[in-house]
């Protein structure tokens, strides 16, 4: 079993910026060109856990759905998914523990952690054994932070750095236990 990241942050670590804006993401649209691992990693993962913040947005995008592996909204306040979208995500409610127990009874046990607070929760919980990090060079200022506080420090190592156009650069930490 193990608990993934794949994300990309600012240069001051946000996720998103002011109301959620991510048109910073495309600071460098050139990069939407070239492979920066993110088939490769969704093709080791068996589904994707994301919170209710973040599945709103991606459920917003124009066109297709994006992802090919099933997507557990972790809400305890949403009651249901867009009718567009009921074979490709579920709702799962509870706490971390009941959530991955029946995420992992259902087979899926190599998993995509997305949104910050759902990454922030299981940080908290030192459930997550891998971040891969893509880091935009754009400083936003303030927005949604991808850490947060926590009760103690975790420590992970980067086994490997990937510079992209000279400009973006992805970092792999996996967990040091």
């Amino acid at each position: 079993m193990k608990n993934s990241v794949f994300i990309a942050t600012s240069l001051d670590g946000f996720i998103a910026g002011k109301n959620d804006d991510l048109a910073w993401l495309s600071t460098f649209p050139e990069i939407d060109h070239i492979d920066t691992g993110f088939n490769k990693f969704t093709s080791r993962i068996d589904a994707l856990l994301m919170g209710r913040n973040t599945f709103e947005v991606v459920a917003g995008f124009e066109g297709e759905w994006f992802y090919k592996k099933p997507v557990f909204v972790w809400s305890n306040s949403l009651t249901e998914i867009p009718e567009k979208l009921r074979d490709k995500a579920f709702l799962i409610k509870g706490s971390i523990p009941e959530v991955l127990s029946e995420i992992h009874g259902k087979g899926f046990h190599n998993l995509y952690i997305d949104g910050g607070k759902t990454i922030q929760s299981f940080l908290k919980e030192d459930l997550i054994d891998e971040m891969i990090i893509t880091t935009i060079p754009v400083l936003l200022g303030s927005g949604i932070p991808l850490f947060g506080g926590l009760s103690k420090q975790l420590i992970f190592e980067c086994i490997q750095s990937t510079r992209f156009l000279d400009k973006v650069v992805q970092n792999h930490f996996v967990r040091s236990r």
